[in-house]
């Protein structure tokens, strides 16, 4: 499997145009639901370009501070245009393994007040044990937070790309996985709620959040070639790629997949901090 951050690296351009519709919506809910204030200190993984990032170091605001982890260099470079944008100089983005992160000098002792990760700790190699660590670095009493794939979500969409690219390879070249497998006991809410708890966490809530985004074709070739969908296109060549893209699209309209399902699941819990298990 080729690296995560390499693969959104080459993402850049069209992760950066799924924003608006996708990632942006989930990340501000998911700093709204975690209750940020005025002076606390936030660790974001997996932060990609910002969608949490950002609108968690408005709520914090000057007195706070914002640390944006993430593999891919493109993205976090992204990430910290935007800021500068926006005059934000409370943020700082990292390229650095979320499961080795430890807090710099500038956290507080107790440790961060929020962790946030929003659509990547399905990416976090041993994902339970991974986030249990990362919870680990918030202070008692603190928060956590990540946003997930609603059960359902994308899955027609996914299920014709798939069929797709089956026609440009070998029977016997296909993976046989599915990319929601890392998702399937966290993408309902009664599913979050016992995952965070089994993990340490409690006063647990979930909500959930409907986006049914219009499937143009520009919309939703970008899905594709903006996020991890892109991993099944990299053994072929752009003369191909573009038979997929046309296939692809012929299958949505034969199947009447007129909008996508890009139904998310915004859940936070307090955990006991450095205590936790």
């Amino acid at each position: 499997m080729s690296d995560p951050g390499s693969v959104f690296d080459e993402a850049r351009l069209e992760f950066d145009r799924l924003t608006t519709a996708v990632w942006g919506p989930a990340g501000q809910s998911l700093a709204f639901q975690l209750g940020l204030r005025p002076g606390d200190a936030v660790l974001d993984v997996c932060c990609g370009a910002g969608s949490s990032a950002l609108p968690a170091a408005t709520a914090v605001g000057p007195s706070g501070l914002v640390h944006g982890v993430d593999l891919s260099d493109e993205l976090l470079e992204v990430g910290r245009l935007k800021a500068s944008d926006r005059g934000l100089q409370n943020i700082e983005f990292v390229r650095a393994d979320a499961t080795t992160w430890e807090p710099p000098s500038t956290v507080p002792a107790a440790g961060y007040d929020a962790l946030a990760c929003s659509y990547g700790v399905f990416f976090l190699p041993h994902m339970d044990a991974a986030f249990t660590r990362l919870a680990r670095l918030v202070r008692p009493g603190g928060k956590v937070g990540i946003t997930v794939w609603r059960r359902g979500a994308l899955r027609d969409f996914a299920e014709a790309l798939h069929d797709a690219v089956a026609r440009h390879r070998e029977p016997e070249a296909d993976s046989g996985g599915s990319p929601f497998d890392a998702l399937e006991h966290i993408d309902t809410p009664d599913g979050l709620h016992q995952w965070l708890g089994e993990l340490g966490a409690h006063s647990t809530e979930v909500r959930e959040l409907s986006n049914i985004i219009p499937a143009t074709p520009e919309f939703v070739w970008d899905l594709v070639m903006g996020g991890n969908l892109r991993r099944a296109l990299s053994p072929f060549d752009d003369r191909t790629v573009e038979q997929i893209r046309l296939d692809f699209l012929q299958l949505l309209t034969e199947r009447a997949i007129h909008d996508v399902d890009a139904g998310t699941l915004v859940g936070t819990a307090v955990v006991n901090g450095r205590s936790a298990t």
